[in-house]
C-alpha cells in the first residue's frame, strides 16, 4: 500500500520551522530556502505546499493561534466547569504573554510579523482578522458578565476589551524583549483586572 502522508503534519512543522527562523533571525531573513534547512526538508517540499514567503507566514499565524487555543483549553479546564467571568478572562489573556519558552518564541516572532505586516498588506488582513475576533470574544465575555452584576454598567464593554488587549499587547512586548519580569507584568494586567471585575479570581 501506498505510504499515507500527512499534509497538515507537513505544513506545522514547515510552520515550526519558519517560526524558529522568524524569532533567531526575523521575519525578513525567512525564505523558502531557509525554512527548508530549519525543518530538514527540500525546498521543493516547502513550495509544494507554500508558494509564497507570505502564504508561510499566514499559515504561521494561524498554527501560532491553534497553539494559544490549545492552551487556554487547558487553562479553562483547569478552572472548573463553571468557571468565574473574571477568571476565565484572565486565563485567556495570560495565554497572550510570554510566560514560558514556547510562547517567548511566539512573543519574539509577533514582534517581527507586526513589523512584516506593515508591509505586506495580505498577511496584514490576516492579522486583522485575528485581531478583531479576539477582541470581539472579549467583549463578549464582559457584557455578559455586566448582565450578570460582575462588572460595572458604566463600562462599555467594547473599549474595555480593547483597552485589556491593548495593555497586553504592549506587556508581551516588554516581557519578550526582557525590560519587563513576567511577575510584574502579571501584577500590572491582575491590577487592570481589578477595575472591570473587582477582586480578581486566581487559579
Amino acid at each position: 500500500m501506498p505510504k499515507q502522508v500527512d499534509h497538515h503534519e507537513r505544513r506545522t512543522r514547515i510552520a515550526d520551522a519558519l517560526l524558529r527562523v522568524a524569532a533567531g533571525r526575523g521575519v525578513e531573513a525567512v525564505s523558502l530556502r531557509h525554512v527548508a534547512a530549519e525543518a530538514g526538508v527540500s525546498t521543493g517540499m516547502v513550495q509544494h505546499y507554500f508558494r509564497t514567503k507570505d502564504e508561510m507566514v499566514v499559515f504561521a499565524l494561524a498554527a501560532v493561534g491553534e497553539r494559544t487555543r490549545a492552551r487556554l483549553t487547558g487553562e479553562v479546564a483547569a478552572l472548573g466547569p463553571a468557571p468565574a467571568p473574571d477568571a476565565f478572562v484572565r486565563a485567556l489573556l495570560v495565554q497572550q504573554l510570554p510566560f514560558d519558552e514556547a510562547r517567548r518564541i511566539e512573543g519574539r516572532v509577533a514582534l517581527a510579523f507586526y513589523a512584516y505586516t506593515a508591509r505586506n498588506p495580505s498577511v496584514a488582513v490576516k492579522l486583522g482578522e485575528d485581531d478583531t475576533q479576539l477582541a470581539d470574544y472579549v467583549a463578549n465575555l464582559i457584557s455578559r458578565a455586566q448582565t450578570a452584576g460582575d462588572v460595572p454598567a458604566h463600562l462599555d464593554p467594547g473599549p474595555t476589551s480593547a483597552a485589556l488587549l491593548a495593555l497586553v499587547e504592549g506587556l508581551g512586548v516588554r516581557a519578550a524583549l526582557g525590560h519587563q519580569p513576567p511577575e510584574d507584568a502579571l501584577a500590572v494586567l491582575d491590577t487592570h483586572l481589578q477595575t472591570v471585575f473587582g477582586v480578581v479570581t486566581r487559579p
